[in-house]
């Protein structure tokens, strides 16, 4: 038999095996685990194949190069947690076999599921079955069963026919709409214990690799938890986060509302031709958003003077600050902008990080100290002079422009430390309303596949930067990991902190972003080290139908999304 000569990128090593030789059987002979961070042997989850993720079950056919991946790698916790969310079908079908499970979306500790009626609707929402403690920890044991039988996820492919027959009879039918509107004549299906599900990436080997995880009851349902990214031995804390996740839960319930829980019923409005009602539909109901936080700073207009606004990257800061400045001035207020990058430290005094590099995401970068004195001068009614910071000099300076606060005149500020209290520890808390803004996206692939917010703000980044910064997509995919890092430690642990909370996602948007993403993504070639992710989103993207440019055009001057694709007039 023809042997085929592979090279390990664990081992750096080149090895020799037979011509169909599985990744797994590769894995056992050569790298049979893989040493995390804390020196704990992980189990191997999958493996990039020349930069391509793949399961285990891949047979080899040509001469490649194969990394093994585990839960210290992002596709090896993307791949743990789908193989645990099948685990949890599978055990809810059995205990509810009249019910369906929907995987909502994510939340800081888990992904939030919730068990509903087939049919029954309540106010254009799904009817939630509710869940005792009782009931969760049957589910919870049920998983546990399966995940000590150690079976073995196996795939098959099925035309679409079957895949139409076996999901309708599971009551997953967004996954059926799914199936009709993307239109492929076969597709695969895993099957577990019997039981058959599609997921939109490879699934572990088996289920005996899946045993840290925890279900906790949150609100109507409960939150699946996994493992931590740095601690595969312990799974996420249950934080309840409950101004996130009210805003979460809105936008999925009004996805319900407008008819489009998910990516097949929104391909559905594409290709009727009814996607520009669905643009103007959502356009509007950013309008009122805008409009209730901002009669929110009028009401508190005997005190709030500042208002703060954060969010992650691309989650539409700029546009949220100059739109609720426009609906303050409607309600006969002043506001007046003050850019909080200004107040970087001068260069030699900005920390550097574990690197040595320069770390301007970290508080200590920014000049808190004049800061926090302007600011109440400003509130004593005083003039200040606010300075320039020059990126290229790496230092501030003072030009003459003169600041003073009247009666209606409001401060809007917007920067990643905005809900950090100790941004102005000296500043009367009154006097601050805070604002978090971020691209909560709902909407879910199907029931049990949901669309994480982060790719989402992703997509937004490629296409803004590349249009306006000339940065190419490669270089915004290899950075985005260090984004996330620095929103992980600046951002996130203080959203709770807001006063209010806007959620810039468009349930449109998807579509919107697939036709400028796509020509972008497969310009990255394959052995390009952001390959792997490119691959992933151009996947995901496959399920998504593309707007036209007249359907584009109709998103109005004033959107947020005009912030990332061109065209605003704000």
């Amino acid at each position: 038999m023809e042997e085929i000569r592979i090279y390990c990128e664990n081992t750096k090593s080149y090895t020799k095996v037979p011509m169909g030789t599985t990744l797994k059987k590769l894995s056992e002979a050569v790298c049979p685990d893989i040493l995390s961070r804390n020196g704990r042997a992980l189990p191997v989850l999958a493996a990039l194949v020349d930069n391509k993720l793949n399961s285990l079950d891949y047979k080899i056919i040509n001469p490649h190069n194969v990394r093994f991946v585990g839960y210290d790698h992002p596709d090896g916790r993307r791949t743990y947690i789908r193989s645990l969310c099948f685990v949890l079908q599978n055990v809810v079908r059995k205990m509810f076999p009249d019910k369906v499970l929907a995987i909502d979306y994510s939340l800081p500790s888990g992904l939030y599921c919730e068990i509903r009626e087939v049919d029954a609707m309540e106010d254009g929402r799904p009817k939630v079955h509710f869940v005792t403690d009782e009931k969760l920890q049957e589910i919870e044991d049920g998983m546990k069963d399966l995940i000590k039988a150690d079976l073995p996820f196996t795939k098959v492919m099925m035309n679409l026919e079957e895949c139409e027959k076996v999901f309708s009879r599971n009551n997953q039918f967004e996954k059926v709409g799914l199936f009709k509107t993307v239109g492929r004549l076969h597709n695969s299906v895993y099957f577990l214990d019997g039981q058959a599900d599609t997921f939109y990436g490879p699934l572990a080997p088996s289920t005996g690799v899946l045993d840290i995880f925890s279900i906790t009851g949150f609100n109507d349902g409960f939150c699946l938890q996994y493992p931590m990214d740095g601690d595969p031995d312990r799974v996420h804390p249950m934080k309840r986060q409950s101004k996130l996740a009210t805003a979460l839960k809105e936008h999925s319930d009004w996805c319900s509302v407008m008819g489009v829980r998910g990516v097949g019923k929104l391909n559905a409005k594409v290709l009727s031709g009814e996607i520009v009602d669905l643009i103007n539909l959502s356009e509007a109901l950013h309008e009122r958003k805008y409009a209730d936080i901002a009669d929110q700073i009028y009401a508190r207009r005997g005190s709030v003077k500042i208002v703060f606004i954060a969010g992650p990257s691309s989650s539409g800061k700029t546009s949220t600050s100059k739109r609720l400045a426009l609906q303050c001035r409607i309600l006969g207020l002043n506001p007046k902008v003050i850019e909080l990058d200004n107040y970087f430290v001068d260069r030699e005094f900005t920390p550097r990080d574990e690197n040595g590099e320069y770390d301007f995401e970290c508080l200590g970068a920014m000049d808190l100290e004049l800061l926090g004195r302007q600011l109440n001068d400003l509130l004593d009614g005083k003039e200040v002079e606010i300075p320039r910071f020059d990126f290229v000099e790496g230092r501030k300076h003072f030009e003459g422009n003169m600041m003073q606060l009247h009666e209606k005149d409001i401060l809007i500020m917007e920067g990643i430390h905005a809900l950090n209290p100790a941004m102005i520890p000296s500043v009367d808390p009154s006097k601050v309303f805070r604002v978090y803004a971020s691209a909560l996206t709902s909407l879910s692939i199907d029931e049990n596949n949901n669309i994480s917010t982060s790719d989402n703000r992703m997509l937004r980044r490629m296409i803004r930067d590349n249009r306006t910064r000339g940065v190419t997509p490669e270089s915004t995919i290899m950075r985005w990991q260090s984004v996330r890092r620095g929103e992980n430690r600046n951002i996130f642990p203080f959203q709770e902190n807001a006063d209010a909370v806007f959620n810039s996602a468009h349930i449109f948007e998807l579509p919107v972003l697939k036709y400028y993403a796509e020509p972008l993504l497969r310009r990255i070639a394959p052995s390009s080290p952001a390959y792997v992710e490119a691959s992933r989103m151009l996947k995901f993207l496959g399920y998504i139908v593309a707007m036209t440019p007249a359907e584009i055009a109709a998103i109005p001057p004033t959107s947020i999304l005009r912030e990332f694709i061109d065209g605003q007039t704000l």
